[in-house]
């Protein structure tokens, strides 16, 4: 399945709590399993006032209906091309 960066702009997500971290992973596993098994999400990175998120979907649409159904709205989607890491170099 392509690989998706999902951007998203949360103000105050960096100073959430532990208890509303968690609160917010299960309001966005909800939304997932309403969508059924052709997205997964892997992870999101936290700065500031935004979330990184990592997709795995075959369909870019879907990123849409999770974020309408979960309440994190959508700023921008990037489809990962390639994975540049360190063992790329040998």
């Amino acid at each position: 399945m392509p690989k998706y960066v999902i951007e998203r702009e949360v103000p105050g997500v960096h100073a959430l709590n532990d208890r509303d971290r968690q609160a917010a992973a299960l309001q966005s596993m909800r939304a997932l399993h309403e969508l059924g098994t052709k997205i997964q999400w892997i992870h999101s990175y936290i700065s500031e006032d935004r979330t990184h998120c990592i997709y795995l979907t075959d369909d870019e649409e879907l990123i849409y209906k999770h974020a309408e159904k979960s309440g994190f709205p959508v700023k921008r989607i990037y489809k990962v091309d390639y994975l540049l890491e360190p063992a790329t170099a040998e």
